[in-house]
């Protein structure tokens, strides 16, 4: 029972009243989690708490990175937003103190940044860049692809529509389900190697001039598939030779969710520029792109970019505390320990579920594979939501990916401690005693 201002007594709305204005408020068709959606209140840490004061563990939050209402954070998003916060077009140091820490973090070519509000603004200027930068326009992307929901950037993914002569895409490279059965690793990737030759060539021949490729690094929303070796740095080197420019989506993937600083780490990949947002802020709108010095200058003459709402100070310190955070807590370290602990885990669970076929991915990003039989690896993406809707009744929020919607996602806040896997790893595997 909760009071309203004039002291009467008022009740918790319940789920169904809750969607009912939702829908009146927000309009029909808007998405929720869960058969029973669940009403979250407040969070802490790696914990959400609902309505009625019931605890879930978050496996599925990557945008509170370092946890949800971390202090330290919150402590710089109030200092700040008490003393200054304006647009771009004023000098302010705190932004390139944040520009100077973020950027010290990647590899060394990438040097500048563009600074933006979402993941979707940011691999729009990576695309206006790539486009700059080499006056082309094709670009290629997975076909289990989402980088964003802007007009363009949705063409690389699932959601564009036909006849899109600008944008092309290639089977995701993997070894789970291969193009092609029977290839060790390196055919395997040869073959791959070979579809992104053919779209190419086939912008070649259609004369759309090449622009580039754009991926997810570690490709989060396809799956987390186990790519096979040296196809990311070939792929690369390909693209480049072909005279576009290698964009890798970090939005996922990036600050120390793989383990590594960043998912290119993980595989192995130069990328010429990188697109990042979600964990940024810590829930604060923040995304950004960073490249050489000479890309970035080309992109802000050719385009004159302004983004009121970006490269503002407040957005500095709460990004500068989040990167101060994942260093001060040694939180790459742990994404790596907890992590590889999990995987060991779950992939020992696998031996008595037929349905967990596959278990992948990389730190605290992990993937199970949910099959109706091992020998078709037919996808079971009913099932998987089955083993998701059990967990959320006992207090534990994952969710589903890839490119047949039947891999169980568990990506929990970096702040992820073994005690926690453990009560995860105790529910799941009650989940899981009867997959029927």
């Amino acid at each position: 029972m909760r009071c309203s201002t004039d002291n009467r007594p008022m009740t918790t709305p319940t789920t169904q009243d809750l969607l009912a204005r939702r829908e009146r408020l927000l309009g029909a068709g808007i998405a929720t989690f869960y058969n029973d959606p669940v009403h979250i209140v407040r969070g802490e840490g790696v914990w959400l708490y609902d309505a009625d004061g019931r605890r879930y563990l978050d496996l599925y939050n990557n945008v509170p990175c370092v946890g949800h209402a971390h202090p330290h954070v919150v402590e710089a998003m109030q200092r700040q937003s008490e003393t200054l916060n304006v647009h771009s077009r004023y000098l302010h140091e705190g932004i390139l103190d944040y520009a100077e820490h973020l950027t010290s973090v990647h590899a060394d070519h990438l040097t500048t940044a563009v600074f933006a509000c979402s993941g979707t603004e940011a691999n729009e200027i990576a695309v206006l860049m790539a486009r700059a930068a080499t006056g082309g326009r094709g670009l290629i992307y997975t076909q289990a692809a989402y980088h964003g929901n802007s007009t363009e950037v949705r063409k690389l993914s699932r959601l564009r529509g036909d006849n899109e002569p600008e944008f092309r895409s290639i089977p995701v490279p993997q070894r789970y389900r291969p193009i092609e059965e029977g290839l060790e690793d390196e055919s395997l990737s040869e073959a791959y190697l070979g579809r992104l030759r053919a779209e190419i060539d086939g912008f070649a021949e259609d004369g759309v001039p090449f622009a580039g490729m754009m991926v997810c690094s570690i490709l989060a929303n396809e799956g987390l598939p186990d790519i096979p070796p040296g196809f990311m740095s070939r792929a690369a080197d390909m693209v480049r030779d072909a005279g576009g420019l290698f964009i890798c989506d970090e939005v996922q993937a990036g600050f120390a969710r793989s383990g590594n600083w960043w998912g290119y780490e993980t595989t192995e990949v130069r990328p010429d520029i990188v697109s990042m947002g979600k964990p940024m802020g810590n829930g604060l709108p923040l995304s950004g792109v960073v490249a050489s010095q000479e890309l970035v200058e080309t992109f802000r003459d050719q385009t004159r970019y302004f983004n009121t709402f970006a490269s503002s100070p407040l957005q500095a310190a709460v990004g500068k505390a989040v990167l101060e955070v994942i260093e001060g807590e040694g939180l790459v370290d742990s994404v790596a320990d907890v992590g590889g602990y999990l995987m060991d885990n779950l992939r020992s669970l696998q031996e008595g579920c037929e349905p967990m076929a596959d278990v992948r991915g990389h730190g605290l990003f992990i993937g199970m594979e949910w099959v109706k039989d091992r020998e078709s690896k037919e996808p079971d993406q009913a099932g998987a939501a089955v083993i998701v809707n059990r967990l959320r009744h006992a207090g534990f929020l994952m969710g589903q990916a890839g490119e047949h919607g039947n891999v169980l996602k568990v990506r929990p806040p970096l702040v992820l401690k073994r005690e926690q896997a453990d009560l995860f790893l105790e529910a799941f595997e009650a989940a899981i005693a009867d997959p029927t």
